[in-house]
């Protein structure tokens, strides 16, 4: 709805005046506040006076735009001049004039919403736009009949009045500057103080970090000498047990079960001094890593025959798997070895029936193996498993009561994978078992210094299709960047309002992805001056971000509107569009199987066309024929209607016999079949086919029916 106010004529000096008390009255009755107001009233004057002055009158136009709310108050303030031969220079604030002209244009754009400006020789067009603040209510068609009778009766206050009223304007907003100033005094007083208390608190901060470092260190060292000093005593004892068990005077059968809870005892006791002293030099950072050469077959054989003397009796079974396409690694094998010995150990402890099953599994990137510890013992419930890997964290069960461990081996463990560069996690359930991964590298990487922050990977750098995207959220530029890979835009990311204005003056790019809420800052007004600098309006915007106001985005500007999340799809569907990019094409997809769909669908995930599905062969031939698609993708084998039927009636249908068709299937053809279907379809995609492999054959096929560039 564009809802006419009231008309003004300037025809003379006094029509100036007039024109700015209308636009005082109107910027009233539809609830602007005082400020507003006088903002309102400044630009009209300074436009209309242009128009007096350069063009020897014109017409003012009020008017209030849109059904729903948010509306916005519009302006038009038009001439019939000789047009503005500068206005380029004008606008980019490079103009300048003896006799001011211009400073009007450029001071009335900084104090209304949006400002749009067009000159030809045949006059002047300047639009300003207000949007009405909330408080103002619907203003409908009744609101604004009542509003132009009012106006029309009322009579418009005399010059002389007119500056009685501007100077009380000045004044009080002299008096306003003044109060903000006073509170801005106060409130650098006030900041002085906290500043003091914060230096305050930082200097007690690094006297209490001080202390807790020296504790920290002594803590270690005490750890250190205490486990050097334990470990004489323990190896004198357990040397001792050795000799009275195999001593040349024999024991009873009484002394012999002592001397083997004695032995037992010492051998715990040392195990708990080992791992002591281990996390004692991690914290220390003392530990040395020795990356060598070696593979994970030769690793598991010097375990299994470790290791293989823990078991006891026949109820547990070791496995070790074979470690085939492996390839070698280059890491700590000490360290490694360590690690799965005391996941071993633990399984075996702790699994009274079935058996241990230790395997290697190369990542899909190839840069680290994942040791798996599976075991079929008590398992661990979800709230406990990460109390496991807290020193001395032990959990209350029968079996743990039996087998009383240090509770270090799996805290020592994360820590020694953490060393190497990987992780250490567990997947477990009561009563169904337990399984650890340690991720480890392939090849060790010596930890280097945090790297002074670089300059952005844009500056100095060519760009194809470059797109700024406004957004604070790491997490938000992550997805934005998996978006946009492979689709022909590149990202430009900034964080704050600075960095976006730092980018737009470097970079030239195809369009904004903009989210209005950054931290601390609202980027309403951002919008708003990206529409209206010269630079940047012609600059598609796509507004992508939490808060749900769709009409003002497009009412200051926007191109697109979006609440989070975003589907990809969408969002390359929207970059194409407003930068002009591949047309959107149309594929339909035929096949009873989701799964199937689902990974056609990925398989096109960066392709400019919007996706149909159909899963079954009457759907697929409706949807054919009422929406022509430019594609089919038709599975052979569906439930009602056979795939070789469905395109024989697509061949059939003068409608649809043009569209081109890829058959993706898993039935095996002979030569025979192969060569029937390929008459009418453009090529035979096998589902069994790996992933590369079909997406290419798809791509090509579709690319030689024109539908997209190769």
């Amino acid at each position: 709805m564009n809802g006419a106010v009231l008309s003004v004529a300037i025809k003379y000096e006094h029509d100036v005046v007039a024109a700015r008390q209308r636009a005082r009255q109107i910027a009233e009755s539809l609830g602007f506040d005082a400020q507003d107001q006088t903002r309102i009233a400044t630009a009209i004057s300074e436009i209309a006076r242009n128009a007096y002055s350069y063009a020897g009158g014109g017409r003012v136009d009020f008017l209030v735009e849109g059904r729903t709310q948010p509306q916005l108050l519009v302006v038009r303030v038009a001439d019939g001049g000789p047009g503005i031969t500068n206005l380029q220079d004008v606008l980019d604030g490079r103009y300048r004039s003896d006799t001011g002209m211009g400073l009007g244009i450029v001071g009335a754009r900084r104090l209304m919403d949006q400002f749009q400006i067009e000159s030809s020789g045949a006059g002047t067009i300047v639009l300003l736009k207000k949007l009405l603040p909330p408080s103002a209510g619907l203003v409908n068609a009744g609101r604004l009949s009542a509003l132009a009778d009012r106006l029309t009766t009322e009579v418009p206050r005399g010059p002389l009045q007119e500056i009685q009223l501007q100077n009380q304007e000045l004044l009080r907003t002299l008096d306003t500057l003044r109060a903000r100033q006073e509170e801005l005094l106060r409130l650098n007083g006030e900041l002085e103080d906290t500043n003091r208390g914060v230096i305050a608190l930082y200097a007690e901060l690094d006297e209490k970090a001080d202390h807790l470092r020296r504790a920290d260190e002594l803590k270690s060292r005490f750890l250190s000498n205490m486990s050097h000093e334990f470990r004489t005593p323990l190896n004198a004892i357990r040397a001792l047990t050795h000799v009275l068990t195999h001593g040349d005077e024999a024991l009873s059968a009484e002394q012999q079960v002592q001397v083997g809870y004695i032995r037992k005892a010492s051998d715990e006791l040392a195990e708990l001094v080992d791992d002591l002293l281990d996390l004692a030099k991690v914290e220390a950072g003392k530990v040395v890593i020795r990356p060598t050469e070696f593979d994970v077959t030769t690793l598991f054989s010097s375990l299994r025959g470790m290791l293989r003397p823990l078991l006891v009796g026949e109820s547990v079974s070791l496995f070790f798997e074979p470690a085939i396409h492996l390839p070698v690694l280059y890491t700590d094998e000490g360290k490694v070895s360590q690690i799965l010995r005391n996941l071993i150990s633990n399984a075996l402890k702790f699994t009274e029936q079935g058996e241990v099953r230790i395997s290697a599994d190369l990542s899909p990137d190839g840069r680290s193996v994942t040791f798996a510890v599976a075991d079929t013992g008590i398992g661990i419930a979800t709230e406990d498993q990460e109390r496991i890997f807290q020193e001395f964290g032990q959990l209350d069960s029968r079996v743990q009561r039996k087998v009383r461990g240090t509770g270090l081996g799996l805290p020592l463990s994360r820590k020694l994978a953490q060393l190497l560069g990987g992780t250490l996690a567990v997947t477990s359930a009561p009563g169904v078992g337990s399984t650890f991964f340690a991720q480890i590298p392939v090849h060790y990487v010596e930890p280097t210094p945090a790297a002074p922050t670089a300059a952005p990977v844009w500056e100095g750098a060519p760009l194809d299709a470059p797109v700024v995207v406004i957004e604070d959220s790491p997490e938000e530029l992550l997805v934005y960047e998996k978006y946009l890979k492979g689709s022909g835009f590149q990202i430009v990311p900034a964080a704050t309002i600075r960095q976006a204005r730092h980018a737009l003056e470097h970079v030239k790019p195809v369009a904004i992805v903009l989210d209005i809420l950054l931290r601390g800052e609202d980027t309403w007004k951002l919008l708003a001056e990206l529409k209206t600098n010269a630079s940047t309006r012609r600059v598609p915007v796509i507004v992508v971000t939490s808060v749900d106001d769709e009409r003002k985005g497009i009412s200051l500007g926007a191109d697109a509107y979006a609440v989070k999340p975003v589907e990809r799809r969408w969002l390359l569907d929207q970059l194409r569009r407003v930068t002009g990019q591949q047309p959107i094409r149309r594929v339909l997809v035929i096949d009873d199987d989701e799964v199937s769909r689902y990974l056609i669908r990925r398989l096109l995930d960066d392709l400019p066309c919007v996706i149909t599905e159909a899963s079954n062969g009457a759907a697929g031939l409706r949807h054919a024929r009422q929406d022509l698609p430019e594609a089919i993708l038709l599975d052979l084998g569906l439930p009602d209607v056979g795939g070789e039927v469905v395109l024989e009636r697509l061949r059939g249908d003068a409608a649809t016999a043009h569209i081109p068709v890829v058959i993706v299937t898993s039935r095996v053809l002979d030569d025979a079949e192969r060569n029937r279907l390929a008459q009418s379809a453009v090529t035979i995609v096998d589902k069994g086919s790996d992933r590369r492999s079909a997406s290419a054959q798809i791509r090509v096929a579709l690319s030689a029916a024109g539908l997209f560039e190769t």
